[in-house]
C-alpha cells in the first residue's frame, strides 16, 4: 500500500518555516514592500530604504523629505491600505516613518 505524497505550494512551505523559525514579521514586511513597489512609481519607490515590521509597528525609512512628509500626512490612509494588503488588521497597529 503506497501513501500519497502531500503536496505543498511554495508559499505554504515558506509560511510554515517562517512560523517555526520566527520570522513571520519579515515576510509581512516583504508583502508590504511588494505592494509599495506596485503602488508607487519607480523613482518614488527608490526613495524607500527599508520596510520593517517589529512588534506590530511598521517602520518605513524614507530618504526623500517630500515623500516622508506625504506618508506622514496620509498616515491613516496608508495604515489602512497596509492592513488590507496583509488581510489582517491585528498585524499592524501603528506606522512609523523615519
Amino acid at each position: 500500500m503506497s501513501r500519497k505524497k502531500r503536496e505543498f505550494q511554495s508559499s505554504e512551505l515558506l509560511n510554515s518555516f517562517a512560523r517555526i523559525y520566527g520570522f513571520e514579521d519579515k515576510l509581512k514586511a516583504f508583502e508590504i514592500k511588494d505592494f509599495l513597489q506596485n503602488y508607487l512609481s519607480d523613482t518614488l519607490f527608490s526613495e524607500i530604504e527599508t520596510v520593517n515590521l517589529k512588534e506590530k509597528v511598521l517602520v518605513l525609512r524614507i530618504k526623500s523629505p517630500l515623500l516622508k512628509n506625504d506618508f506622514r500626512m496620509r498616515k491613516s490612509f496608508f495604515l489602512k491600505k497596509f492592513q488590507e494588503v496583509l488581510k489582517d488588521e491585528s498585524l499592524i497597529n501603528d506606522l512609523l516613518i523615519l
